[in-house]
């Protein structure tokens, strides 16, 4: 019978900080399964066995060796989290993830040609773990993004006992699409590779099999969850997520302040509260002198540390670049992206000496220097589902100039004052998508910087804003039981675990197909 009142969760996905990170996705699982386990869940994490991350785990020893052609020569590695101690399952596929260059991408920047075959081997592992190959059997699987969207399709299509499911889109526009002809190889039957099941536009797509097959949806803020219904955010989708809206909920995400806070921040050489503000004046001169940018105190510094992309405004920035310049700001970019909006700035900077300086690529303690240095933070963005890098520069005191859309939208207050000195909000905002209303609101920033009085309050109210991941955490341990709770009512039999016998015909019955 499920366990509802702790329940016992498999917590999937292809990045986990600090053991694999390539962005927002790899923060949210590693903090969010970490505050679950304080609330009492039975969780365990389970990431592909990249290099590092078979580096990094504690305490690491083998629990499972598979033999079946889809799995074969892989293994299932046991151990902990190096920060939290949180139980975690490494899918040891030397073939398939124990490679040089990104997660899913080569040295050259060009995705791996088998990212399709990669993340298929990954989701049936995880579900032989949901189906009993393990003597812990989950009561609910939590899948996340494109990577482990067939983890539904496989254990939908198993015709036993299975756990709840769980998927959570941490962005829509990442789908997983791969050539139809895939379908038969990933183990999937014939009528669920059709328009109703997992094909899409003449293509498989991952993603859609996570939408299609969860028993619910979640995203990562509440203003996404009501955009991806619409045609303009929803990416195709939006047909099928109006078909499920009644199994959508969004929740936001939260930040780890273990990590991403300027009173204990491990990577910065001076550590300042909302109260004593000293330790950010330092951090500032420190990266001007590091950055070669002109040591001036009192010039603002404005950041932009996010992907050099379409989506996030990057070449609206680049844009305003010249009237920043002339505001007599300074501004440091630090991100990797589009090659043609990488050679711009790269232009800019011997244009702008002292004034600007370009940051290619992404290093985790540079950011948090950066944020702590920043006296204003560009976070822009087409559309954003939810936007942590604004949630870091607010702790950290760098006002955030960004656009009311997605998780944005849910987090930061356009500022004001009137003139009798009422002032409220945490941020600078617009609402159009163009370069104009972005330099617009930056100006509207560096009047407002240099305005002390109405400065300082600001800042610190930007700094006590609380997004941690407790009350998240909480809304996704009241979904978990509430979907337990519902499959409980229904029927208490369909709840028991498959036996081991049965476990081993489903998985042979699966591989019998991936072998064709």
């Amino acid at each position: 019978m499920s366990s509802v009142g702790r329940p016992r969760v498999l917590f999937a996905t292809a990045e986990a900080f600090p053991i694999a990170k390539t962005g927002g996705l790899g923060d949210v699982c590693g903090a969010l399964p970490a505050m679950l386990a304080r609330l009492g869940v039975d969780v365990r994490l389970i990431v592909p066995g990249y290099p590092a991350a078979l580096d990094m785990v504690k305490e690491a020893r083998q629990l499972e060796q598979f033999t079946d052609p889809i799995l074969a020569g892989s293994r299932l590695v046991a151990g902990s989290m190096p920060d939290s101690g949180l139980p975690v399952l490494l899918f040891d596929s030397p073939l398939l993830f124990r490679r040089p260059g990104g997660l899913y991408q080569d040295a050259a920047g060009e995705d791996w040609s088998d990212n399709d075959r990669r993340f298929a081997a990954f989701s049936h592992a995880v579900a032989r773990i949901a189906l009993g190959c393990l003597p812990w059997r989950p009561d609910i699987v939590h899948a996340n993004d494109w990577h482990t969207g067939l983890v539904t399709a496989i254990l939908h299509q198993s015709g036993v006992a299975r756990p709840k499911t769980i998927f959570t889109v941490h962005n829509l526009a990442f789908q997983g699409n791969f050539p139809l002809e895939i379908g038969h190889r990933i183990g999937l039957r014939d009528d669920m590779i059709s328009p109703d099941g997992i094909e899409f536009y003449g293509r498989v797509s991952f993603l859609k099999a996570g939408l299609r097959y969860s028993d619910r949806i979640t995203t990562v803020s509440p203003t996404y969850a009501r955009e991806i219904l619409t045609p303009e955010h929803g990416c195709g989708l939006e047909g099928l997520l109006q078909t499920r809206q009644q199994d959508l909920l969004g929740i936001l995400n939260g930040v780890d302040y273990d990590i991403w806070c300027p009173s204990k921040d491990i990577e910065l050489p001076f550590h300042y509260t909302p109260e004593e503000l000293g330790g950010k004046k330092a951090c500032k001169t420190l990266l001007q002198h590091e950055l070669g940018l002109s040591v001036k105190d009192d010039t603002p510094l404005v950041i932009f540390v996010n992907r050099l992309t379409y989506q996030k405004m990057a070449d609206a920035v680049i844009e305003s670049v010249p009237s920043l310049i002339a505001s007599g700001a300074q501004l440091v970019l630090h991100g990797e992206g589009e090659q043609e909006i990488e050679t711009k700035l790269n232009e800019l900077c011997v244009r702008y000496p002292g004034q600007l300086a370009v940051h290619l690529g992404y290093g985790e303690a540079l950011a948090h220097r950066l944020h702590a240095a920043a006296d204003l933070a560009l976070t822009p963005a087409r559309f954003e589902p939810c936007g942590l890098t604004t949630m870091y520069a607010m702790r950290y005191g760098a006002i955030p100039i960004t656009r009311k859309v997605g998780g944005l939208a849910d987090t930061v207050e356009n500022a004001w004052k009137t003139d009798d000195a009422q002032r409220g909000g945490t941020g600078f905002v617009f609402d159009e998508a163009s370069a104009e209303k972005l330099t617009s609101s930056l100006r509207r920033g560096i009047d407002w910087y240099r305005d002390n009085e109405a400065w300082r309050p600001l800042q610190r109210r930007a700094m006590r804003r609380d997004f941690g991941w407790e009350r998240s955490a909480r809304r996704y341990l009241d979904l978990y039981r509430e979907v337990l709770a519902a499959d409980v009512m229904r029927d208490d039999s369909s709840t028991m675990p498959m036996s081991g016998r049965d476990a081993v015909v489903f998985a042979g019955q699966v591989d019998a197909r991936c072998a064709r």
